[in-house]
C-alpha cells in the first residue's frame, strides 16, 4: 500500500484493508479517516471492518464518505474537524487517494496558499488543477 505524506501531519493513501492496519500503526499512524463511501466496489471492506480493525489497533478513525467530485460544506467541515481533532498522524484513504486530497486540500485553503496546496498535491502525485474554482473559493472560508 502506497502511503504518501502530504504534511508532517496527514498522508493519504489507495483503499487499505482490515489487515493492512497492524502495519499502518506500526508505522506511527494515530487515527485513520475513511473517505471511501461503503459499497463502491465489490471487493472493498465495509467503514464497520475498518473502523473495527483500527480500533484493535488503538487507532482512533473517522468515517466521511464522499462521491467522487461532490465536495460538499459538510463534507470539508468534516475533514477539518477530523483533522484538528484526532491525534496525529493521520492517514487518510479512497480508491486511489484523490478524493483524501483533494478534501484536504479544501479545508487547507481556508488557512493556507492554493499554489501550495496544489504543488504539496503535486508532488504526492495528485493533480488538483481541476479543483481550482472550489480551492479559491474555499480560501478565506
Amino acid at each position: 500500500m502506497p502511503i504518501r505524506q502530504l504534511t508532517a501531519q496527514v498522508s493519504v493513501a489507495p483503499q487499505i484493508r482490515p489487515e493492512e492496519l497492524p502495519a499502518i500503526a506500526a508505522a506511527g499512524f494515530r487515527s485513520v479517516i475513511n473517505n471511501r463511501p461503503d459499497h463502491e466496489a465489490d471487493d472493498q471492506p465495509t467503514h464497520a471492518a475498518l473502523a473495527e480493525a483500527a480500533s484493535r489497533q488503538g487507532l482512533a478513525y473517522r468515517y466521511i464518505p464522499v462521491v467522487p467530485g461532490r465536495y460538499d460544506l459538510a463534507a470539508i467541515d468534516a475533514m477539518a474537524q477530523a483533522i484538528g481533532e484526532m491525534p496525529p498522524p493521520v492517514l487518510t484513504f479512497c480508491r486511489t487517494g484523490t478524493r483524501s486530497t483533494s478534501l484536504w486540500a479544501l479545508q487547507a485553503a481556508r488557512h493556507a496558499p492554493v499554489d501550495d496546496l496544489v504543488r504539496i498535491a503535486g508532488e504526492a502525485g495528485y493533480d488538483l488543477a481541476g479543483l481550482m474554482p472550489q480551492l479559491h473559493a474555499e480560501q478565506g472560508a
